[in-house]
């Protein structure tokens, strides 16, 4: 199979290549903006390029020319972008236009085909590279796509580093909202002594309108759809917003019946094997798509392609569109102006406001793209109260006007809108910052790493006040990975390297969270002989990852919900219940011993600074219960976060398999490592199985789904998780209980092994148990009228567990109910551990049947 642009390897002149790539762009009836053709004039005159233009341009084909320019003259390029959407997108891309072959992607979650010439990487795996091989990276061509990114409070460092670090690269730099380019344009020209030329201009080849509605969403619908204005990207901040408005759509009956037919005929085949899926395929159905960082990528890229064949009306989604994602929209459709950026809740950047309004019209095939944005709700809803009052004076009177939200909100008006429009995109920040990651990396490094990080310090783009804060953190971190012997220092007079270094650093390292070495430096103080050794070291590594809130939030939910009822049948007064409830955390395994060995860690460490431990249970109860995906989704009802639950065992499955020492794994941690990689491939496999199937027309992709676990032995062990256990011994007991109360007492000889029941107070085993056990029953029912076996009969508060030493044993009293409320009776059972997981049922004796003594 051939690709249009699979790079040259009969000549490597510069001239020649250039016709070749103008050759394509004219079989492909492109026909190049100025812009675009003065950028990759410069590129093939091999300079560095900055291209600001707006939104719509073809900056994509400004990065594949460079792509091919760099592939022909056998020279290796990196494409780096924000966020892994638009890494996967670039990388699907890319395979069909260079040939998979030719293509390689890394992001943390995923790695294919990592060494080929062209690159796609998330702008964190180019920096690790950058860090730690500097200018002798094979990394040849760099474009730095979305690089308004560099201002990025939490990851600005990442789009910073390689200007730093990689003389020997040719940049491209792009972002239809860069600002002052000048201060790049000299560090680069300093950098590498290669001429920067940037390529700027405001023509956007479909010009932007844009209005202001004080009407509800669903009737400015009706007037764009009125309008012709479809399809419309409907814009909010927040994922449940985004899903919210996509569930109400539902009913808006946005497709005509044949447009519906089409999207079904393309869904044929299409796989929807998570929980939320058959949310995701009903909107779909009906012409709505739904993107946000909240879903799983198989289902973003999914709207993406639905979006490019024309088949959606409206795409419910966040600002992440505005990041270059390929979804194609006529009208962008604001529903508010502000936004929760991390610390509060602003108006708007000039910046966001341009990326996203960027994203209306289509070349080729809109005249305009459409910009609406949308009044406040409480705005609308008071106008609209007035203008019912009119003139009459009563009516105004009694009016009440609806208030704003207290919270999450800023005020926005027509003039708000207006000023955003006209205002240029905020100047780029320098956002340098030392991390363990960086220091590991660069004194990684052949030579002297001490040298190196001190001229990355030096040579950083931050002010130069604030350089000695960075070159204290700097050796404080050293100091704290020598001690923890991370790292060691070669003895005075010795040849060759002055720092070894006692990990091997990989592209996607891990070291990278703040606290990292907090649980490296704590996995010795745990007991590799503890039966829980594998878990307590799953809680040290999930306490270093940042909280995910929805799902923490869920689980809180879920124990204050079983706490209320059992609170309820205990006859516990209601304001005393309320305040129990608010003192409820989310489980947080091993936290006083996180907590205590934190608090001495970050004593002894200054440079942990405002940084905090996060115990929390989530891939650790995952795999406590032996889940599979789908059943944790559906546990806490997490179907609109799927992607976040993804993302949060990716993380965790990066510091088990990056971070964690060799030394510190057992067979229960490998197991482990299984558990999560086999989960990690098994939900969401889509960019493997497209890539292959470029490779590969024959390829078959996977059928396996979000219920499927890995073929272990831990996967057919019934006792593996307490509370699944507890639940199986409960409904074996009450199996019993259910035989007992109906004086089936034969079944009961023949299905159970009744013989400790009498053991004490019979020397042998008796002839005929049934008959024993009728006996033993008529006493009961002297006083009682029957067993009852409703639902409060069976609460779990009438269930008392014992758990021997060991653990190989459980002792269950279980009381039996009577209508007097006597209660006065229990069955008491062992459960035999080791046999239950052998038999892959519950095994157990009955050892006492009598009054509670």
């Amino acid at each position: 199979m051939t690709f249009p642009l699979e790079p040259a390897t009969d000549t490597k002149d510069p001239d020649a290549l250039l016709e070749r790539f103008l050759d394509y762009t004219a079989e492909k009836g492109i026909e190049l903006y100025p812009a675009q053709e003065e950028a990759i004039l410069e590129i093939f005159a091999g300079k560095h390029v900055i291209l600001n233009t707006p939104t719509g341009s073809g900056k994509s084909l400004v990065a594949a020319a460079m792509h091919f320019y760099s592939a022909s003259l056998g020279r290796r390029s990196v494409y780096t972008c924000p966020i892994k959407a638009l890494v996967n997108e670039k990388f699907l891309a890319l395979c069909r236009d260079f040939g998979p072959e030719n293509v390689g992607m890394m992001t943390g979650d995923a790695s294919v085909n990592r060494n080929a010439p062209i690159l796609c990487c998330t702008a964190e795996i180019l920096s690790n590279i950058a860090l730690r091989d500097g200018e002798k990276a094979k990394v040849h061509d760099v474009i730095m796509d979305e690089f308004h990114y560099y201002s990025d409070h939490e990851r600005g460092v990442a789009w910073q580093v390689p200007l730093l670090t990689l003389p020997q690269s040719k940049f491209l730099l792009i972002s239809a909202t860069l600002g002052e380019t000048a201060f790049f344009s000299r560090g680069l020209e300093d950098l590498t002594g290669v001429e920067c030329v940037t390529v700027s201009s405001k023509q956007r080849p479909v010009p932007l309108e844009f209005s202001y509605l004080e009407i509800p969403m669903v009737e400015a619908l009706d007037k764009l759809r009125e309008q012709n204005k479809l399809p419309c990207y409907i814009v909010h901040f927040t994922q449940r917003a985004a899903s919210d408005t996509a569930q109400n759509l539902l009913s808006y009956n946005a497709c005509s019946k044949e447009e519906k037919e089409l999207i079904k005929e393309e869904l044929k085949g299409v796989e929807f094997t998570s929980p939320f899926g058959k949310e995701i395929k009903k909107c779909l159905l009906n012409g709505i798509g739904l993107h946000h960082a909240g879903l799983l990528p198989k289902y973003r890229v999914l709207v993406e392609k639905f979006a490019q064949k024309g088949l959606l009306k409206f795409i419910c989604g966040t600002d992440t569109l505005g990041v270059g994602v390929n979804v194609p929209i006529r009208t962008v459709l604001f529903t508010q102006l502000c936004k929760y950026g991390g610390r509060k809740t602003s108006i708007l950047s000039a910046r966001d406001f341009h990326q996203i309004s960027g994203r209306a019209g289509r070349k080729g095939y809109d005249d305009h793209g459409y910009v609406v944005a949308l009044a406040p709700e409480h705005v609308i809803e008071n106008k609209r109260a007035e203008a019912r009052a009119g003139n009459d004076a009563k009516k105004k009177k009694k009016l009440v006007k609806k208030k704003p939200p207290a919270k999450g909100f800023v005020q926005w008006d027509e003039e708000t809108y207006d000023k955003l429009q006209k205002a240029p995109a905020e100047p780029l920040e320098s956002r340098f910052a030392v991390s363990h990651g960086m220091l590991l990396n660069v004194l990684s490094r052949e030579g002297d790493g001490c040298r190196a990080m001190r001229k990355l310090i030096n040579d950083s783009h931050n002010l130069p006040g604030t350089k000695p804060a960075l070159r204290k953190k700097a050796f404080q971190l050293f100091r704290a990975l020598v001690e923890r012997e991370i790292i060691e220092i070669a003895p005075p007079g010795s040849s060759g390297q002055k720092l070894t270094l006692n990990v091997e650093l990989q592209d996607d390292f891990s070291l990278n969270q703040t606290l990292s070495l907090y649980c490296v430096d704590t996995l010795a103080l745990l007991d590799p002989k503890d039966p829980e050794y594998a878990l307590k070291l799953l809680s040290l590594a999930e306490s270093i990852l940042e909280n995910p809130d929805v799902i923490l939030r869920k689980q809180l939910d879920k124990l204050k919900t079983e706490k209320m009822a059992e609170m309820k049948a205990d006859g516990i007064e209601y304001d005393e219940r309320i305040e129990k409830l608010e003192s409820m955390e989310y489980p947080k395994p091993e936290a006083d011993f996180i907590y205590e060995t934190f608090n001495e860690f970050a004593r002894k460490h200054p440079w942990v600074g405002s940084e905090n431990i996060k115990p929390k249970s989530i891939a650790r109860e995952m795999f406590e219960r032996y889940s599979s995906f789908s059943d944790y989704i559906k546990l806490y009802g997490l179907q609109r976060a799927e992607g976040l639950v993804l993302r949060h065992i990716t993380n965790v499955y990066r510091v088990l398999e990056n971070t964690i020492p060799e030394g510190f794994r057992d067979d229960q941690v490998d197991e482990m490592i299984i558990y999560f990689e086999h989960l990690l491939r098994h939900v969401d496999s889509s960019l493997i199985d497209e890539w292959e199937l470029m490779r590969n027309p024959e390829y078959q992709a996977s059928t396996l789904d979000a219920d499927s676990l890995p073929d272990t032995e831990r996967a057919s062990d019934i006792t593996r998780d307490r509370s699944s256990f507890t639940r199986l011994i409960r409904n074996e007991l009450f199996s019993f209980i259910s035989l007992l109360a109906a004086g089936q007492y034969k079944e009961l000889e023949d299905s159970y092994d009744l013989a400790p029941l009498f053991s004490e107070t019979h020397d042998e085993t008796p002839k005929w148990m049934d008959v024993e056990l009728e006996n033993r029953m008529t006493s009961y029912y002297e006083s009682r009228s029957w067993i009852r076996l409703d639902p409060a009969a069976r609460n779990k508060e009438h269930t008392h567990i014992t758990i021997s030493d060991d653990r190989q044993s459980w002792t269950v009293e279980q009381m039996l109910i009577d209508p007097e409320e006597l209660n006065d009776w229990a069955l008491t059972a062992e459960v035999d551990v080791p046999a239950s997981k052998a038999a892959e049922k519950v095994i157990f004796k009955l050892v006492s049947l009598k009054p509670i003594s």
